[in-house]
């Protein structure tokens, strides 16, 4: 594949490495970006990976709870523009996407958009005409309900919707008595974007990937061989305390893991709570978005 300008400058926006390195990168994995940051990453010249993931498009997350919080769901509508996001008909809307979802049995999300949305329409019926209400595009781009027997459901928006967190809780108590746990460890969520519960949930596939990544990284720093294998499992250690949930340090207490908060508070409460389960949507991680210049958007509202 050529490695063309164009996807120099996508390397160089989600890695903030130079553009040299970029290009090299791009060179030797034949021009697969994935690849590219991982090379970029062995050689220590990726200054933010995780800009990867940045938001990019417009849109709202949103939550729903049962009266008992025994379920909940959770959902992301993305639309063309800030605009949309923070019209109020709009944030309604998607309030009723996640309702609709917490009702709903769909497997999958053609089964959801055929769903019953109100007494007229179904959810492609009511997206469709919400469409030509707003006058831009919009999506329901993913849904999820949670419904675990013996578990309670907490939930976190950060900025009013950009960031939508659930954090399911296996306890005796009721929603309202594990409210602030619940919350705060949905913040941690928010916050510091884990991507595993505890390293018990950790996929081989991803300690290989990282494995290798580390074990490049030392030789390329020069580090005998010999002891790369040590330093590997050392890092690597390090790295799903960063990764896991439960090993984080808690944001309120850096003096307390995750974990050790969790159980100080059940302690007070007086009842087991073990974390099991979080789901966290970010509006538009993982989708390019538009360039587009502020005039010509007024413009287009504006219909000239």
């Amino acid at each position: 594949m050529a490695v063309t300008a164009a996807l120099i400058k996508e390397l160089r926006d989600k890695t903030g490495a130079g553009m040299m390195d970029c290009k090299k990168a791009l060179t030797e994995t034949d021009g697969d970006i994935d690849k590219a940051i991982d090379v970029l990453r062995e050689n220590g010249k990726s200054k933010a990976v995780k800009k990867a993931d940045r938001i990019a498009a417009m849109g709202l997350a949103d939550y729903a709870f049962s009266d008992d919080a025994k379920e909940a769901a959770i959902v992301e509508v993305n639309s063309e523009t800030d605009f949309v996001a923070k019209n109020p008909d709009f944030q309604a809307y998607v309030q009723q996407v996640a309702a609709t979802a917490l009702k709903s049995d769909a497997a999958d999300m053609d089964a959801f958009m055929a769903d019953k949305f109100d007494d007229n329409n179904t959810v492609q019926e009511a997206l469709t005409e919400k469409i030509a209400t707003i006058g831009e595009k919009l999506s329901i781009r993913r849904f999820q309900k949670i419904a675990v027997p013996g578990t309670v459901n907490v939930g976190y928006k950060h900025n009013g919707g950009t960031i939508a967190v659930i954090i399911t809780l296996k306890t005796d108590a009721s929603a309202e008595e594990v409210n602030t746990v619940g919350k705060d460890v949905a913040m941690q969520v928010a916050s510091m974007s884990p991507k595993y519960v505890s390293e018990d949930e950790v996929d081989q596939e991803y300690i290989a990937s990282e494995t290798e990544i580390l074990r490049q990284q030392a030789l390329n720093e020069g580090k005998p061989a010999d002891i790369v294998e040590k330093m590997i499992k050392g890092r690597l250690k390090k790295e799903l305390k960063e990764v896991c949930l439960l090993d984080q340090k808690f944001v309120k207490d850096n003096e307390l893991t995750v974990a050790q908060y969790v159980q100080n508070a059940a302690k007070e409460l007086g009842k087991d709570i073990a974390v099991v389960g979080m789901v966290r949507y970010e509006v538009g991680e993982g989708i390019e978005k538009r360039q587009e210049n502020f005039a010509e958007e007024v413009a287009k509202q504006m219909g000239n």
